[in-house]
């Protein structure tokens, strides 16, 4: 072989030991971490079964906290409801029973008015003084009742005379001594009356 014939060229040098860890290391990673995450679910499988009793007793709890609440809410707004119903209640007895006592305070001067009617002294500013006044009872429900021959109601009438009278067939009115006197649907004063009563 002559000089200048060219000398097949070598084998590579084997890989170094530092070299065969670097390739193998990343494979090794990939197994650490799969490994790794397995075992995290494993234990979050075991935390989860572990917890699932503590769980349900903590909703078990829950509910029965807002049953209690509900129930205590529920029993405040009937007491709510009940007292607002009273109390309304209590304001229009107070109401109206102030409005009865003015009324019966004011039923001497009412007779008065009347009795002035009656006889036609009812005139000038007296007259309209009195139709302001028996305007403004009138508009907190008074009214005065009793007229002859209306049939006898002992619940709204007095009788302070009973005369038997031909024609009549039921006990009738016969005279008006004092007016009747009714706030709203309550008899103030029962009218005193005269009778008259089939024979």
């Amino acid at each position: 072989m002559s000089k200048h014939e060219q000398q097949p060229a070598a084998d590579p040098t084997p890989a170094s030991p530092e070299d065969t860890t670097e390739a193998t290391e990343p494979a090794a990673a990939d197994e650490t971490a799969a490994s790794t995450g397995a075992d995290q679910a494993s234990d979050a499988a075991a935390a989860a079964s572990v917890d699932e009793p503590v769980a349900a007793a903590k909703i078990a709890e829950l509910d029965e906290l807002v049953a209690e609440r509900t129930h205590d809410l529920q029993r405040l707004q009937a007491e709510y409801a009940n007292y607002k119903k009273r109390v309304d209640r209590d304001r229009a007895l107070s109401r109206q029973g102030g409005i009865e006592a003015v009324v019966l305070d004011l039923l001497p001067v009412l007779d008065s008015i009347e009795a002035a009617r009656e006889h036609d002294e009812l005139t000038g500013g007296f007259k309209l003084v009195a139709e302001e006044l028996e305007r403004l009872t009138a508009k907190y429900g008074l009214t005065v009742y009793g007229e002859v021959g209306e049939p006898f109601d002992p619940n709204v009438h007095e009788a302070l005379m009973h005369l038997p009278m031909e024609g009549v067939e039921v006990t009738t009115v016969s005279a008006i001594m004092q007016k009747g006197v009714r706030l709203n649907d309550r008899v103030l004063r029962p009218a005193r009356v005269g009778v008259a009563e089939p024979e």
